[in-house]
């Protein structure tokens, strides 16, 4: 079991637009494309920021969607956010606010052996990072720049440094990169 940051980044370092767009990513592939089929077999519980959240409901979910899509994950999903959010009717969503570590204990055990995904933002992975909670960071980063907006990691690990475990192309725009969190 472990507890992975699965992301796509920009080839300068940012997850989204600074007004939370993931328009840059959409023409650089599908994701059925890439390793995420195999990884989100081996989750059993993710989490995610308001942002994700909320970038969900508008772009799959809601009826802003075009056209509206179920909830896209079978796995129990926590939700950190400070503000009431919208629920999206029969998803295994949990709303929590606060510190991560107690969310975390709840996440291994719901995942029930599986790996828990940390699914964005970043701020978020770096808060479970902080805590000692995060093992790994799997990132696809993709061959355009966008210059500014919501940063990767925003964190400074320097010591230990990130273990590199393995690099390989995703199709002709990505490269994925493993990182293993060293203690």
């Amino acid at each position: 079991m472990k507890t992975q940051y699965y992301t796509a980044a920009s080839l300068d370092g940012f997850i989204a637009t600074a007004d939370d767009s993931l328009e840059w990513l959409f023409p650089l592939g599908d994701p059925e494309d890439t390793s995420y089929p195999g990884f989100i077999r081996d989750v059993g519980a993710l989490a995610m920021g308001s942002a994700t959240y909320e970038w969900l409901l508008r772009h799959v979910v809601g009826p802003e969607a075009n056209p509206p899509q179920p909830w896209p994950y079978d796995q129990p999903a926590w939700v950190f956010s400070s503000r009431t959010l919208p629920i999206v009717p029969g998803a295994d969503i949990r709303f929590v606010r606060g510190d991560v570590r107690p969310v975390h204990k709840e996440m291994v055990e719901a995942a029930g052996g599986r790996n828990v995904w940390i699914v964005g933002g970043g701020e978020l992975a770096g808060q479970f990072y902080d805590h000692g909670l995060l093992d790994e960071l799997i990132v696809q980063v993709g061959s355009v720049t966008l210059g500014a907006g919501k940063p990767l990691f925003p964190r400074a690990i320097t010591d230990p440094p990130l273990r590199l475990t393995s690099v390989s192309a995703v199709g002709t725009t990505f490269a994925e990169l493993r990182y293993e969190v060293q203690r």
